[in-house]
């Protein structure tokens, strides 16, 4: 069956840096685009970022230029580097692939 298994997230202070990982299998992952998505309390769902089966990347504005998608086939996994993190960024982070969804991997951004 289809699995995500999303991890990286913690604590750390403003402009810090984390690096979130996801783990699939169950699909084949190669042929997917892939993205992650965050929820913080009481906000709706959005998309961060998206990095395409030949690699291309699209970003929400508000991370532009601090986070970096990047993907590696042959280990089923797509990764968010995030750099100079704010409050604003502390959510749930998901990474979905074909059509499920993870538990997700908590980000919180405080000093």
């Amino acid at each position: 069956q289809v699995q995500l298994v999303e991890s990286g997230g913690g604590l750390v202070q403003p402009g810090g840096s984390l690096r979130l990982s996801c783990a699939a299998s169950g699909f084949i992952f190669s042929k997917w685009t892939m993205g992650w998505y965050r929820q913080a309390p009481g906000k709706q769902r959005e998309v961060v970022a998206g990095v395409t089966t030949g690699g291309s990347t699209v970003y929400a504005d508000s991370v532009k230029g601090r986070f970096t998608i990047s993907r590696v086939n042959a280990k089923n996994t797509v990764y968010l580097q995030m750099n100079s993190l704010k409050p604003a960024d502390a959510a749930a982070y998901y990474c979905p692939g074909a059509h499920h969804w993870g538990r997700g991997t908590q980000v919180s951004v405080s000093s």
